[in-house]
């Protein structure tokens, strides 16, 4: 019985890992941001898992989403894809915490908001201390001006991610509350097995 539940949630992962690729693709740049910042709704299957099961539940949708990208797109780029992941941990970790503390709407929003901070400034100083120098390393571009990482983190990181979190979680909130009842259903079920 133990074996069919694990079975049964790898298989509920890899699915929503998948859904998370496909919804990776449908993306979109903000007209007044760098265009290789693009606005994408992935992280809401993560965060379904992560909801369900737990926040490493979460991370690993996450995981399998940047495999899968990895694989299909043949990237040459590990840096950008290394970075969303880290992104989505940062991102779909504190609002699973919170939700499984607390349970409700208002920890989903909190969450979300501490989530959009986390991400918003984590990313910052990750893109100044190391993704950008890698970046720039990478394309031979050779070392990266203080007030390049600056302009570069202060009008595209921050502001980008601190929209992608505020638009993840306008349509994350109705969508949670639409789907409470199952997801409530589904970790009681999964629960017991």
């Amino acid at each position: 019985m133990q074996k069919s539940s694990r079975l049964l949630k790898l298989i509920i992962l890899a699915l929503l890992g998948t859904i998370s690729l496909l919804l990776f693709f449908l993306n979109f740049p903000l007209p007044f941001l760098p265009p290789y910042l693009k606005i994408d709704f992935s992280e809401v299957p993560a965060l379904i898992a992560a909801l369900i099961f737990s926040p490493i539940a979460g991370v690993i949708v996450v995981a399998i989403k940047n495999m899968l990208y990895l694989v299909v797109s043949g990237a040459g780029d590990p840096i950008g894809v290394t970075a969303n992941f880290l992104a989505g941990i940062m991102f779909i970790v504190p609002v699973s915490i919170l939700y499984h503390k607390y349970k409700g709407v208002k920890s989903i929003i909190s969450g979300l908001a501490t989530g959009t901070i986390i991400m918003a400034v984590g990313m910052s100083v990750l893109n100044y201390l190391v993704i950008l120098p890698a970046y720039a390393w990478f394309m031979g571009w050779g070392d990266m001006t203080e007030s390049a990482k600056w302009i570069a983190v202060i009008g595209g990181v921050l502001p980008f991610n601190i929209i992608k979190g505020i638009i993840v979680g306008m349509l994350f909130v109705p969508l949670f509350i639409k789907m409470r009842r199952w997801i409530e259903q589904k970790r009681a079920s999964l629960a017991i097995k």
